[in-house]
């Protein structure tokens, strides 16, 4: 029985009255699920009203260290508050609660009561007018926006969806909408939405905001630029749109003045977490690791201990934690009331600071539960890319190709380096970036964004738009295309370069669109041994995206479906595609530098072989690894896990004993 069953039947009770054995319901489901949210919210519930205040508080204490944004635990401390008759403190709890969830009337209410009590005349009157506004608005979105607040999201989109079937364009449930999009990482509905919005209320500064936001999050970082600059315009110490300026920046590949901004605003609030580790982020992409290192370690400092800083220090590849860092993430990491996203964070670092130690066995314990935790936020399906696979490799023939010939914009500039993450693409990168006719940008999002909106918005799964569109696009089309996708990255191009990099590896997914509409590109496939690839995913925990890399079964199922894919490529487009595989390069620099700059049309440049001399920003987890010669540190480390790695041995089945 599911804890989500168990939680109703506990509400039920509740609503009966009946709150002692709601409470005992509460807890024993609490022994298979202790940090489930609803069910320690529901037992705080009855505890209260069993007048059993000091249990109450216990629970949520525990409940606020595990699900600190859940609005209702502070709007029900605010009750046991009431209860105890602790006015001032009750007054705290329920602002906690508006500001995490403004649409909770109960909350607000409150607050007007406890302000009059209080006699702070001007808050009851603020209070009064958020009562009155929430009675203003429609029943549906606001339920639908406590219902968002604290992370039901299905129920909420179900809630105003309906609402707009029903009412039409209503701006705040056209907000609400594309708030519920933007968690769902349906970005292209969110933006459409948040454009409307603004169409109809152009001065709502609020929505602006969240507009920029998810412009930033689709990598549109000219038009995010565009909305934060009015925003600012109007509110220019506003300190929010300060720090999305400076991550907008970020996406520019404008680090240093990212870092100037974030260094700023972390000197007016050195309380802000999230500051210093933008800060050290930025210095860390910048190459300048003891800064970073230092700053890293500032933001691991405080108590509860910050997750994503250790796993920061660790990132870096080349830190080396001290017994008693390790100490304080081992009694962090195993203690009940830590964060799931603290807990996650602490298994990677911990995983690679006993690596460092040769501790394999406990080293692999902890990578093994840092992915088990992560892929519990994930919605990866692996069905979806496996028939977008074949769905290509099914129309892309070599006919299909054939019957296009120059098609498509004739522009040579591009080179796009392909394959899995940690299969040595940044390496590549930064060897071609050492040449003087080559511009080094980013992973660059526009093609995974042109591939979306060709789906159009909310394919099917089952039988989604694309790639069958491709069929339907003619020469102009295709064309149009090419030149859209040149002119989307020219604001990454800084330097003038004839020829420039995109490193995204996922594009390899989309081979037959690049070549259709920018047949001259470069394309090359980064790859390395499967079971050293597979595993070095396995250990990384990324930023963003990469959702196949929490399961070694994922893991496996996407690399075959790659060198399946790859190997359609190469028979559709003969001569196409330079593999270049990493354990080549790393036995003969000289010579594979050469073949891959023959391929690109270029004169052989002795910098390239001396690529970590290269002063650039890179932005990825092989930051400091690029920036060091070449070495063999990394070609067989998996071979110390092997033990444990039987179940990828055997998902890749013949792969995991073939370099190529």
């Amino acid at each position: 029985m599911s804890a989500a069953h168990d939680a109703q039947r506990i509400r039920e009770l509740i609503e009966g009255g009946d709150f002692a054995r709601a409470l005992v319901e509460a807890q024993t489901q609490l022994e298979n699920f202790p940090e489930e949210r609803d069910l320690l919210y529901l037992a705080a519930v009855s505890q209260r009203r069993l007048q059993r205040f000091s249990e109450a508080f216990t629970t949520l204490d525990r409940l606020e260290r595990l699900h600190p944004r859940f609005a209702r635990l502070f709007q029900e401390r605010g009750y046991c508050f009431i209860a105890r008759r602790d006015v001032v403190r009750a007054i705290a709890a329920f602002e906690q609660a508006v500001n995490i969830s403004a649409a909770l009337p109960s909350s607000w209410k409150s607050l007007h009561m406890l302000y009059r009590m209080s006699g702070r005349d001007a808050d009851a009157q603020t209070a009064a007018a958020h009562v009155e506004k929430l009675a203003i608005l429609p029943k549906a979105i606001v339920a639908a926006s406590a219902f968002f607040a604290d992370g039901d999201l299905s129920e909420a989109e179900r809630i105003v969806r309906r609402f707009l079937m029903e009412q039409g364009d209503h701006i705040e449930g056209m907000r609400l909408l594309a708030k519920i999009g933007m968690e769902l990482d349906i970005l292209d509905d969110a933006e459409l939405l948040l454009a409307k919005v603004l169409a109809l209320a152009p001065d709502y500064h609020v929505s602006r905001y969240e507009y920029a936001i998810v412009l930033l999050r689709r990598h549109k970082h000219a038009q995010a630029r565009e909305e934060i600059g009015k925003l600012l315009e109007a509110d220019p110490r506003n300190r929010q749109y300060r720090a999305t300026d400076a991550a907008v920046s970020m996406g520019f590949g404008d680090f240093e003045r990212a870092l100037s901004a974030y260094q700023e605003l972390a000197l007016e609030t050195p309380d802000d977490i999230g500051l210093h580790l933008s800060v050290a982020h930025t210095l860390k992409t910048l190459g300048r690791a003891p800064q970073a290192v230092e700053a890293y370690r500032s933001a691991s400092i405080p108590e509860p201990l910050c997750g994503e800083a250790c796993w920061g220090l660790a990132n870096m590849k080349t830190y080396r934690f001290e017994d008693e860092e390790i100490g304080r993430m081992r009694r962090a990491e195993a203690s009940p009331d830590v964060r799931p996203i603290d807990r996650y964070h602490l298994c990677f670092a911990l995983g690679k600071a006993l690596e460092d130690r040769c501790e394999y066995e406990e080293s692999f314990a902890f990578y093994e539960r840092g992915n088990a935790l992560k892929k519990r936020e994930c919605r990866y399906r692996p069905e979806i890319i496996e028939t977008a696979a074949r769905l290509q490799s099914s129309l892309c023939t070599r006919e299909f190709f054939m019957e296009r010939p120059g098609w498509g914009c004739d522009s040579g500039a591009p080179i796009f380096i392909v394959g899995l993450p940690r299969s040595g693409s940044t390496l590549l990168e930064q060897i071609l970036a050492s040449h003087s006719m080559v511009e080094g940008t980013a992973e660059l999002a526009d093609i995974p964004r042109m591939v979306q909106e060709l789906h159009g918005p909310r394919p099917d799964a089952g039988n989604p738009p694309y790639p069958g569109i491709l069929s339907t696009l003619g020469a102009a089309d295709l064309k149009c295309l090419g030149r859209k996708y040149l002119a989307d990255t020219s604001v990454y191009r800084r330097r003038g370069r004839p020829l420039f990099i995109d490193k995204n590896p996922n594009n390899f997914r989309s081979i037959g669109l690049i070549h259709l509409m920018l047949p001259n590109a470069r394309i090359i496939d980064a790859r390395r041994h499967a079971m050293a690839c597979c595993f070095s995913n396995f250990k990384q925990l990324f930023a963003v995206g990469q959702q196949f890399t929490y399961s070694l079964e994922h893991i496996a199922r996407y690399y075959r479906s790659y060198v399946e894919l790859m190997s359609h490529w190469d028979s559709a487009l003969p001569g196409k595609i330079l593999r270049v595989q990493h354990e080549d390069l790393v036995a003969d620099l000289e010579g594979t530098v050469r073949r891959i700059l023959e391929f690109c049309g270029l004169a052989f440049e002795p910098a390239c072989n001396r690529f970590h001399e290269t002063k650039r920003s890179v932005n990825t987890a092989s930051s400091e690894q690029v920036r060091r010669p070449i070495n063999r540190d990394g070609i067989d480390q998996w071979r110390h896990f092997e033990p444990w790695l039987e179940p990828l041995l055997r998902a890749l089945g013949p792969l995991a004993f073939t370099e190529d």
